[in-house]
């Protein structure tokens, strides 16, 4: 059974470094795109991380004050 064309490019890697050229050749252009959409992405999964925080928090908080009103009630 003949092997895939890829199977052996990780173990060689003059291979890999041709392959990467290859890539960076024929997608070079998109790079600044993608670098700028993965740094936008990964400001809005902080943001996203930091306001389900902040929730959290203040779910703790809230639940901490009405345990001290229920127990100073009775």
């Amino acid at each position: 059974m003949p092997e895939p064309i890829l199977a052996n490019v990780f173990e060689n890697p003059f291979a890999l470094v041709i392959l990467l050229l290859v890539a960076l050749l024929f997608f070079g252009h998109k790079l600044p795109q993608v670098a700028r959409s993965l740094g936008s992405s990964v400001s809005e999964f902080k943001k996203g991380v930091k306001a389900g925080e902040e929730q959290a928090n203040q779910e703790a908080e809230d639940a901490k004050k009405a345990a001290v009103e229920e127990s100073s009630k009775k």
